[in-house]
């Protein structure tokens, strides 16, 4: 439990640097000692008046930090912290080895601050989790994370969604390939609003292909099509951790839908969650997923609000959830019938935004591989009787 040593630690601090109180981290660390809660809650919530974080609270705050044993989550999400406050942080990550979990997003660090954070990774051995979605990341800081990403073995989840990527060549997904193909502890990656194309995509699943850990893959509000889908869905004949997978808000449309739903239906595929949320898609498709649920078990979690279904794709639905094959919980939708016709209703339900990845065990290393699953090798006797499973196997 920690203790009001840190709380006046804090003050003492802000007395020797002349830097003014901030009520807000004051009454955090306060809160902290009482309830013994090792997450520093200090996000700079919009609807609540309080005083949000800058760069010289950072430096207060990381100083008194540096030694201290008790905090494991630091939450600083949505304040004013800018590049050199990410420096104060990237000072106190290397001293201090308790802390686990770091989230900056809404913070606008910008490159210089990315660029501080990966090198201090190039050598801290204990962050397990980091938050940079809408940090203003550009081209440069997001290839130097993912080349970070090669030799760190600690990091499980990390989140640039949102970055500032202005170049149609898309070169950070190549870096972010070759880095999948080697890491051996990333567990969860968010690329949400990187502009992603199917180029970007096809790239993407050369080293996903190669990845043996990924268990969460986040790809929402991108420009993934129909070919983008079909790449993913070779990947899901092939890769046998990924279990889900956001797809929200592309435009996968019906064929899209169809590539997801052959592989779903593999007897190797793993895939337990699943969102489709606005992508244009019409009864062909949403009839194909809902079969697809209906042949493999696996998949218990399917999203599918925003797009087009029609009466038949409706019925679909409505019987997966009566039969209890798609728990009401664990989907976005509800059948109601009115002049005995059946539509969908949404309900206030979405995909978990992660993992817990901060309870992962330190064993999910490359030096210890699940060898109780089967190689894609092993399996591609499965895939070729399969009629539905068309997608050949292509193993590096």
């Amino acid at each position: 439990m920690a203790d009001k040593s840190t709380s006046q630690c804090y003050e003492a601090v802000c007395s020797a640097q002349g830097i003014k109180m901030n009520s807000n981290i004051l009454n955090a660390l306060e809160e902290t000692a009482i309830t013994g809660n090792l997450t520093l809650n200090l996000t700079g919530n919009r609807l609540k008046n309080i005083q949000r974080l800058g760069d010289p609270d950072v430096l207060a705050l990381s100083k008194c930090l540096q030694n201290s044993g008790h905090v494991t989550d630091l939450d600083m999400r949505y304040n004013n912290i800018s590049d050199e406050g990410a420096g104060h942080l990237a000072d106190l990550l290397q001293c201090n080895s308790r802390l686990l979990s770091l989230k900056l997003s809404g913070n606008k660090i910008g490159n210089s601050g990315a660029m501080y954070l990966v090198s201090m990774l190039q050598v801290n051995n204990t962050l397990q989790e980091l938050e940079l979605s809408e940090c203003d990341l550009a081209t440069q800081s997001v290839i130097a994370l993912s080349i970070m990403l090669k030799n760190n073995t600690a990091l499980r989840s990390v989140d640039i969604s949102r970055p500032l990527l202005f170049s149609h060549q898309e070169e950070w997904v190549v870096h972010f390939s070759e880095m999948l193909a080697v890491n051996c502890s990333l567990v969860e990656l968010h690329l949400g609003k990187t502009g992603l194309t199917d180029t970007g995509m096809e790239r993407l699943s050369e080293g996903l292909r190669l990845n043996h850990h990924l268990r969460y893959l986040d790809l929402h509000c991108n420009r993934v099509s129909r070919d983008g889908a079909c790449h993913l869905a070779k990947v899901l004949t092939q890769n046998m951790t990924l279990e889900i997978i956001n797809l929200s808000f592309n435009r996968i449309e019906d064929e899209g839908a169809t590539y997801l739903s052959k592989a779903i239906t593999w007897s190797g595929c793993v895939l337990k969650e699943l969102s489709v949320k606005s992508n244009n898609i019409r009864s062909e498709g949403l009839l194909s997923l809902a079969q697809a649920m209906k042949k493999n078990k696996t998949l218990t979690h399917i999203y599918i609000w925003g797009n087009h279904p029609e009466e038949l794709a409706c019925e679909a639905f409505r019987d997966l959830i009566s039969s209890g094959r798609l728990p009401p919980e664990q989907t976005d939708v509800r059948a109601y019938e009115v002049d005995g016709q059946v539509f969908l209703a949404e309900v206030f339900h979405s995909l978990r935004k992660q993992i817990n990845c901060t309870d992962c065990t330190r064993s999910d290393t490359c030096s210890d591989l699940d060898t109780t699953r089967p190689s894609a090798a092993d399996m591609s006797s499965d895939v070729a009787l399969s009629p539905e499973a068309t997608f050949p196997l292509h193993i590096k």
